[in-house]
């Protein structure tokens, strides 16, 4: 059965950054494309292996619209799901039981997640944040500032 002595040794050897956070929970630190850091606490009870990383914050607006989008992309996950907390945070999960849980398990689960959540990202703030966005381009843009990491939203401001 896969323990997390085994996730961590894992992790090392592909250059993860990682730390304990306490006795059945490490962080794991990727670096995706869109999210530039996805942290990912990875849990391992007498009973699942769970993964777990934050995506977004609450919609600042139409939260119905971003909420209605997790749920048509959980059925194109496997093992993994969105959800939100009571706050109304996004983040996104996924569990095997241990006695299944092996370490190509794992790392498909891992990568599972870093993709999901590097493909989500700009969709969730195009349609939860847009109007913040498009506040920061404005200022940025007034006053001669450099707008290159919105540069993933550019479309959003074209005629």
């Amino acid at each position: 059965m896969l323990s997390l002595a085994d996730v961590a040794h894992f992790l090392t050897t592909q250059d993860v950054v990682w730390d304990e956070a306490n006795s059945t929970t490490l962080v794991a630190e990727l670096h995706g494309t869109n999210k530039h850091t996805i942290n990912v606490a990875i849990s391992i009870s007498q009973r699942t292996l769970r993964i777990e990383s934050f995506v977004a914050r609450k919609p600042d607006e139409n939260g119905e619209n971003v909420y209605r989008w997790l749920l048509e992309q959980n059925s194109k996950l496997v093992s993994l799901g969105y959800f939100v907390d009571q706050f109304g945070d996004i983040y996104i999960a996924g569990n095997l039981p241990k006695e299944l849980a092996t370490i190509e398990h794992f790392d498909q689960l891992l990568g599972g997640v870093m993709a999901a959540v590097d493909a989500s990202f700009n969709p969730i703030l195009e349609l939860g944040f847009k109007s913040a966005i498009e506040r920061e381009w404005s200022w940025r843009t007034s006053n001669g500032m450099s707008t290159e990491n919105l540069e993933a939203f550019k479309h959003l401001f074209q005629s």
